[in-house]
């Protein structure tokens, strides 16, 4: 873990890289089964994706070109800079396997780029796209390939209320098959979704130890411009955690994670121009240093209070 007490990302990357790392943003055009249709219309009821597209990610541009902007963007402070390409805006593996296999290599070829993420749905990874992913896995033996599963919450009531779209069972076939392959798979929850309390939250963190995920995103819920959770927030005004409230749930669920889980994310920060609630989470090292700062007043760490 380092000098801090959970075992954080950064760390975990200098343990197979050189030097920096950095993530760049990718946008390969695709869609949600929750949006064009299939499951739905309207997609997940916090979900706005204009929050996924930095300056150089417009599909107007191929993946090489998305992933050449990115790199001349940050190499110019660090010129050894390695980079993992993030397919991130809506769902990744939503495709045809033929255009899958072809971004997919576009990024891991680069030699700059040590690895690729893809954050998808647990309903969006058939047998031929895992068959893809393990032959790429195979094909690309020195470079990481993360699977970012979009699961938020391990409980149905609310997985209804936020219009996720598929049950628990789809993620824990999905889980298991991706960990039959080997391939690493990281987990997004999200805290403080409404009618969710403490304990509640800590089940999913359980969950999810016993279903022995490699990696995890605390996401704080922000209230976003344009989404239907910003028309529920208007008409209810529902519970928003303050920062004391969220730097003390991020704390639980640091105590009952397993120490072997990297922990990706501990928060998040909206972009200022779409973001209605929580506005504390703007200052994001300001809140990344609270969580440090009560981490050590508490004398506590990454599972304390785990159990097997």
């Amino acid at each position: 873990m380092d000098d801090k007490p959970y075992a954080d990302f950064g760390v975990f990357l200098k343990k197979y890289f050189r030097g920096k790392v950095q993530k760049i943003s990718i946008n390969a055009g695709f869609t949600c089964p929750n949006r064009d249709g299939t499951k739905g219309n309207g997609g997940c009821t916090y979900c706005n994706n204009q929050t996924f597209s930095p300056e150089y990610c417009h599909t107007d541009k191929s993946i090489t070109e998305q992933l050449q902007e990115g790199i001349g963007f940050f190499g110019r402070k660090y010129p050894d800079m390695e980079y993992l390409a993030y397919f991130q805006a809506y769902t990744n593996t939503y495709g045809p396997v033929s255009y899958l296999r072809e971004i997919y290599t576009a990024a891991l070829i680069l030699p700059e780029v040590a690895g690729i993420s893809i954050a998808t749905r647990p309903d969006c990874l058939g047998p031929e796209v895992l068959s893809l992913l393990a032959q790429l896995k195979e094909r690309f033996p020195g470079k990481f390939i993360w699977i970012e599963l979009g699961l938020q919450t391990m409980h149905e009531h609310t997985a209804a209320f936020i219009r996720r779209g598929y049950k628990l069972s789809c993620f824990e076939d999905a889980l298991e098959k991706l960990q039959e392959r080997k391939l690493e798979t990281v987990v997004h929850t999200i805290l403080g979704l409404p009618g969710e309390n403490t304990e509640n939250i800590l089940e999913t963190m359980r969950y999810l130890n016993a279903h022995h995920i490699d990696g995890i995103k605390l996401q704080l819920l922000h209230v976003l411009k344009h989404t239907d959770l910003a028309d529920y927030y208007g008409q209810t005004g529902f519970h928003i955690l303050s920062e004391d409230e969220y730097v003390d749930l991020v704390i639980h669920c640091l105590e009952v994670l397993s120490p072997d889980i990297t922990i990706h994310r501990l928060t998040g920060d909206g972009p200022s121009d779409l973001l209605i609630a929580p506005l504390w989470s703007l200052k994001k090292r300001s809140v990344l240093n609270h969580i440090h700062h009560e981490l050590k007043v508490r004398d506590t760490w990454q599972g304390r209070l785990f159990t097997e």
